[in-house]
């Protein structure tokens, strides 16, 4: 069974040699670039990718416009951080797949040196195998999901090397809670001083206690903190946008 795997791109030297490594065994590699200035194009290449440039329409339109170019119908679409782990494109490979199904691979993210199993973050499922003829990306700028007719899970997990610092871990955040509150004012939702004063210590009590963060040690301890942080982040900037109106 053929099968492209697909990557979206913006300066990733970091990652991408790593991440197209581990799926050579694939019948295409895809990369639909939105313009890289590092040297993520040269090192896609010389791994035998094909790469296309093309403008950054939001995460799902791109993901969605990424897989349409591909040469095969069925689509692995991962991104410039993750790993397809050895165990899991053995199992992708011997796997007899079924075109009504979109397949959902658990995820196993690496942050500061550290597996973490513990705090919501893992397995963390995301639908990444389909095949495009019957299931697509939605186009969600944010939070973007394959959407199917069936769903499955397969067994061995996609490595994620999910910030390379604290720094990245931050502006990530600040980036993500901005995005997430102009959502929520789109759709016509307000600021709550009950919601911005017990959201964020509710977010945290879940992460590390009922999800069990304190599992994975300081690590556990730091997302725990830093989810919280978020959703303060993203109920504040909800209040931004009402006094901005």
């Amino acid at each position: 069974m053929n099968i492209s795997i697909v990557v979206i791109c913006l300066n990733e030297e970091a990652n991408i040699e790593r991440c197209l490594n581990s799926v050579q065994w694939a019948d295409q590699v895809f990369i639909y670039d939105s313009g890289s200035k590092d040297k993520t194009i040269q090192i896609a290449q010389r791994l035998g990718a094909k790469v296309v440039e093309g403008p950054w329409l939001g995460f799902g339109p791109t993901k969605h416009k990424a897989a349409s170019l591909a040469k095969h119908d069925w689509i692995l679409s991962i991104d410039a951080d993750e790993v397809v782990s050895p165990d899991l494109a053995n199992e992708i490979q011997d796997y007899t797949l079924d075109l009504q199904v979109a397949y959902k691979l658990p995820r196993l993210s690496n942050y500061l040196g550290h597996w973490v199993r513990f705090g919501g973050w893992y397995p963390d499922y995301q639908i990444r195998l389909f095949n495009r003829q019957h299931s697509q990306w939605n186009q969600n700028i944010i939070h973007e999901k394959v959407e199917g007719p069936k769903l499955q899970r397969l067994n061995h997990p996609l490595h994620h090397y999910v910030f390379k610092n604290i720094d990245q871990h931050v502006q990530t955040n600040n980036k993500y809670s901005g995005l997430l509150a102009q959502k929520m004012w789109d759709q016509g939702k307000h600021f709550s001083h009950f919601h911005f004063l017990t959201k964020p210590t509710v977010k945290f009590i879940e992460c590390y206690f009922l999800k069990l963060g304190i599992l994975d040690g300081w690590v556990g301890y730091l997302i725990a903190r830093s989810a919280a942080y978020s959703v303060f982040l993203k109920w504040a900037k909800l209040k931004e946008l009402g006094l901005k109106s």
